[in-house]
């Protein structure tokens, strides 16, 4: 597969998954421009040679939320998604800046990320097992 897929506009490394990276692969072995010097998410406008424009994206995305009947959605919120999932699955904060290119660690801790639903009720429970029972188990 062609450097572009790994890298940004910006030219910094990408840090994929494996288990990412094979689906991108089976992904594009299937795609309408599947040679190694098309891009990853390859225009059909440009017959293959550049990537998506963002109204191309934007317009499918817009489509996609009317079709699931979720409202209007920006493409952003995929950002606050990923920062949701990756604090939601314990990773530190320094590497979330990392993963999210942020200059500034505030930025990560205070513009991104919520938290996932059950999690204030999994901590609230946690909490309420050890006043009451001098324990906290790990449910």
């Amino acid at each position: 597969m062609h450097d572009r897929l790994f890298r940004s506009m910006r030219r910094r490394c990408s840090h994929i998954d494996s288990a990412m990276l094979d689906t991108l692969k089976l992904w594009k072995q299937a795609a309408q421009f599947p040679r190694p010097d098309d891009w990853m998410f390859a225009s059909p406008v440009q017959i293959g040679r550049l990537p998506w424009s963002y109204e191309q994206v934007w317009r499918m995305y817009q489509k996609a939320w009317v079709k699931a009947g979720i409202g209007g959605l920006g493409t952003h919120s995929l950002r606050h998604t990923c920062r949701s999932w990756l604090d939601a699955v314990g990773t530190p904060i320094a590497v979330q800046q990392k993963l999210m290119r942020h200059a500034d660690i505030r930025t990560t801790m205070n513009t991104y990320g919520d938290v996932v639903p059950d999690e204030m009720t999994v901590a609230s429970g946690k909490v309420t097992r050890l006043a009451l029972n001098g324990r906290c188990d790990s449910r």
